[in-house]
């Protein structure tokens, strides 16, 4: 019950943010973007096993430390997410079991690889002085998303599905920032980039927590 009412709370105030943060002073704006990702640290808190406690909730925290600094400065903001991508892949590939899809289908993997490159050669003229920290982003939150793809038979098919479904929208939500700030502005960016990073998020931790609790919707 107190995961449902979190998660109403969750998507309501994610709805709040995303959609009138136009219209909203920079403090009221700032403390409820504050707000989303703690919720979703309580509801991961209330639910999960000892096992990636510690990876998943560093990852949280480092998302919700890049929320806040993002709104003051970017290169510290994007380092908070970098970390968070980083916690994420490892715990992600500490999902035990064996690799099958690393081994035996790695040329799957070749999508992403091709995502990332084109995606970085439709920026990289626009990029200056920012090209090695947008490169390494780049890096690591496609590893991130081949991490969510090596749980492939390690757990159940609705785990295996909300986490990878979480990372590929996580990797829409920062290459829309990084079009809209790099070149390529858009009408409605920040509704786009919200709602796939507050959808992401949710489905990440959903997933996770599926792996032990059949019951955590």
């Amino acid at each position: 019950m107190k995961t449902k009412v979190l998660t109403a709370i969750y998507i309501l105030i994610g709805i709040i943010y995303t959609f009138l943060d136009l219209h909203l002073s920079s403090i009221p704006g700032l403390v409820i973007k504050g707000l989303i990702i703690p919720l979703l640290i309580i509801i991961y808190l209330l639910n999960a096993h000892q096992n990636l406690r510690i990876t998943i909730l560093s990852a949280l925290l480092f998302s919700w430390a890049g929320d806040v600094i993002l709104c003051f400065t970017f290169i510290p903001g994007l380092a908070c997410f970098l970390l968070a991508h980083v916690m994420y892949a490892i715990a992600f590939f500490k999902t035990s079991g064996k690799s099958e899809f690393i081994t035996k289908r790695i040329y799957l993997l070749f999508p992403a690889i091709l995502y990332g490159t084109g995606l970085l050669c439709l920026l990289y003229n626009n990029l200056d002085g920012m090209r090695l920290p947008v490169i390494t982003y780049t890096i690591v939150i496609l590893t991130m998303l081949v991490a969510a793809i090596n749980r492939y038979m390690k757990v159940s098919r609705l785990s295996f599905i909300l986490v990878l479904a979480g990372a590929i929208l996580f990797v829409i939500s920062d290459s829309l920032i990084a079009l809209n700030k790099f070149g390529f502005p858009f009408a409605f960016s920040g509704v786009a980039i919200m709602t796939t990073y507050i959808v992401a998020q949710y489905l990440i931790v959903a997933g996770v927590l599926k792996q032990s609790h059949a019951e955590f919707v």
